[in-house]
């Protein structure tokens, strides 16, 4: 079984990063421990981080240390082989592998960047490298600016000289090809060149936007100081333009998307600038650079401090005007993890692009039935994208459910419908830079569904005294709109909350979309994501003191929640008391809530009432229930109140390092979930993808052995 996998590109600026996003991400939604290991970074000197090493580390959350993931960098390598001490450097790449390899089910290898001026010398030490680990090896190819013909023939020349080498080549990737080449290039590498039957053959097209460079790379290239517009860093670079002329002949070379470089005394060419922002008529410019440290004059910085207008990033950098455009014409854009939207549109295109299922079965990589949090988040995305639905944010106003959709869409999760006034919407997006262009965006007072809803809400409601007028007004509330798309079907659920509350959230559910059959109320569950398992915490968010009825169908409702995914349901209802060693009116409230969830669902593992510790530990269970399906196993903790619930998860998440996903609603007829108004853009795409998966199960009940009908 292998136990490993190198990535070596085959030549400079292959993007091989964004191929070890991607082969990182599929490795971690199927192996319970992936390590990360580059046996020689490009960094020179240790005061500096290698990027791809750090990107990697950041956006996965690996439990290993910078220090512990590379041996050397290319120049101390250099240096060993220049003084004869070969073997000393490849013993001691094995012996930190091997170090490595100890914590770690899986490691994932990459080899150098081929920009060190000896591509013989980097091309020799990859292939020894990985001969040396035992690893197959992944291929790289830059396809860019390159015809089909040419790119068959050179990545067949490497693959031939790796296979002389005794290397093992699991796959080959082309990566920024034309996308209009992809099949001719498969076909010359698999028919014409007789490629080996084991080793497969990809084609990931070109995507600009990983090529080209954001305001925030520019910063850091020309180590500038920003002057204003730090939200509007991660805008997209698409041309330069040096502003070294009038402003009326300025603006006859502007494009769209342009970084403008002009010294820093030019206030002319900065007030040009901010106009053309406003302007409807003139493409928008990414941002501006002032040269020669010059800072602008201070009745300019007065203006630009009280700016109610569109926002500009503004840099400013030492160096004079030529020398900055010189090093901006070298510059490349790069993925930093700090950037959700290129990381996204990396991994959107390899998922798309590669067979990550029959690049598995060749790994063979061996499989762990535990789970981490981030195999369980991976495997929500993986879900939801298996059966695609459609949901709808009434929030169209939030900044993070915004930055949420688009990540949402460049990662095909979901479609989304997106409420609130599509112009302003677009405005706002078109100002983040973020591609909402596969939304649709619907005010729901100027819909054409407006008045079928507001009719239908009169018909619902107008036994408990609803009026027309009232009817309509209450429809154009966002919520209620989506809500009432969910009612018809028009969407398969809701998700709202970053800017309203949950009662907002909640009450329009309960008044018409209602509860499934057999349950009488809306709970809630946490996903209590522990270093090797997944826990269902529930209720923790909305009832407060639950009857023993409710406590029943809340423990069958979460059990119905955790097979929807993938966790194996063994309900413990929990008390201060295992069994028959306590009594008072709490703990008969949880034996009663106990024996009406076994008749709810007679083949479903329930027991109750146990402590959480005889729950939990499966020491403890043999001493204080030794025969019990439950007890030392359980999946699903039913907590008997709020208040025990909701303070038991938060000590769960903040003593044991857990990572708490949710609240997550259940018992409705279709799935509508709720956002905490603290919550991250991470938070929102989970819960989108959540709710998508409830749509997947709706109408679906526990049956026998707690699986879905």
């Amino acid at each position: 079984m292998a136990k490993n996998l190198f990535v070596i590109n085959i030549e400079p600026r292959s993007g091989k990063s964004a191929i070890c996003l991607g082969l990182m991400q599929m490795l971690m939604r199927h192996i319970r421990r992936v390590g990360f290991f580059r046996p020689i970074i490009s960094v020179q000197g240790n005061d500096k981080r290698d990027h791809d090493t750090n990107l990697i580390l950041t956006q996965f959350h690996l439990n290993q240390a910078y220090q512990d993931a590379y041996a050397y960098s290319l120049e101390q390598a250099w240096d060993l082989i220049n003084q004869n001490e070969h073997g000393v450097l490849m013993e001691n790449i094995l012996a930190k592998y091997k170090a490595l390899e100890k914590h770690f089910d899986f490691i994932l290898c990459e080899g150098t960047d081929f920009i060190g001026g000896d591509s013989a010398f980097e091309f020799d030490i990859n292939a020894e490298i990985a001969a040396n680990l035992g690893s197959p090896v992944i291929l790289v190819a830059n396809g860019q600016r390159k015809t089909p013909k040419q790119i068959v023939a050179q990545t067949q020349i490497a693959i031939d000289t790796f296979s002389e080498k005794g290397l093992d080549i699991l796959a080959t990737i082309v990566n920024r090809a034309e996308s209009l080449d992809k099949d001719e290039i498969i076909g010359g590498l698999r028919c014409k060149y007789r490629l080996n039957e084991e080793c497969l053959a990809y084609v990931i097209p070109e995507v600009p936007s990983l090529g080209k460079p954001t305001i925030n790379d520019v910063k850091k290239w020309l180590d500038a100081e920003v002057i204003t517009g730090k939200e509007f860093l991660d805008v997209q670079v698409d041309d330069y333009v040096v502003a070294a002329m009038q402003v009326n002949n300025f603006l006859e070379y502007v494009s769209k998307n342009c970084l403008v470089i002009t010294p820093g005394d030019r206030s002319d060419i900065l007030l040009g600038c901010l106009a053309i922002r406003q302007s409807q008529t003139y493409p928008e410019v990414a941002g501006l650079v002032l040269t020669g440290g010059i800072r602008p004059a201070a009745s300019v910085m007065k203006l630009l401090e009280g700016w109610t207008g569109v926002p500009m990033p503004i840099l400013t950098t030492g160096g004079h005007t030529y020398k900055t455009t010189r090093i901006l014409m070298e510059m490349y854009g790069r993925i930093e993890p700090g950037d959700p939207k290129k990381v996204a549109t990396a991994l959107g295109a390899f998922e798309e692009h590669v067979d990550t299922k029959e690049l598995l079965q060749r790994l063979e990589a061996k499989k762990s039935t535990k789970i981490t949090p981030i195999m369980f988040e991976y495997s929500l995305i993986e879900k939801a994208k298996a059966d695609r639905r459609h949901i709808v944010l009434p929030e169209g106003a939030s900044t993070r459910i915004l930055q949420a959709a688009d990540i949402l869409l460049r990662r095909g999760i979901v479609d989304l419908t997106i409420l609130g006034q599509p112009e302003d919407i677009r405005a706002k997006a078109a100002q983040m830079d973020l591609s909402l262009e596969q939304a649709r965006f619907i005010d729901p007072v100027a819909s054409e569904m407006f008045e079928d809803y507001r009719q239908t809400y009169f018909e619902l409601r107008k036994a408990k005294g609803m009026t027309r007028d009232v009817a309509h007004d209450t429809m154009a509330e966002p919520t209620y709109f989506g809500t009432m798309m969910v009612y018809k079907g028009h969407a398969d659920g809701m998700v709202s909350g970053s800017i309203t509350t949950t009662q907002q959230t909640i009450r329009p559910a309960l008044q018409f979309i209602r509860t499934k059959p057999g349950i009488s109320l809306v709970s809630s569950v946490f996903f209590m994501c522990m270093p090797d398992r997944v826990l269902v915490f529930g209720d923790c968010a909305v009832n407060p003191n639950p009857t023993a009825r409710q406590l029943a169908e809340i423990a069958v409702a979460s059990a119905e929640t955790a097979v929807q995914f993938g966790v194996e349901p063994r309900v413990a209802m929990l008390s201060y008391a295992t069994g028959d060693s306590g009594s008072g009116q709490d703990v008969d409230k949880v034996r009663e809530a106990t024996e009406i969830a076994k008749s709810l669902a007679p083949t479903l593992p329930v027991e109750g009432p146990l402590q959480y510790d005889a729950a939990y530990d499966p020491d403890v269970a043999m001493t204080k229930m030794p025969d019990s399906r439950v007890a030392g196993r359980a999946t699903v903790f039913i907590f008997p109140d709020l208040n025990t619930g909701n303070n038991t998860y938060k000590a769960v998440q903040r003593a044991a390092h857990a990572v708490a996903i949710g609240p997550v609603l259940q018992g409705l007829n279709k799935p509508v979930n709720d956002l905490s108004r603290g919550c991250t853009v991470t938070d929102i795409v989970n819960t989108v993808a959540i709710t998508a998966i409830q749509a997947q199960h709706a109408g679906q009940a526990i049956t026998a052995q707690g699986s879905p009908a």
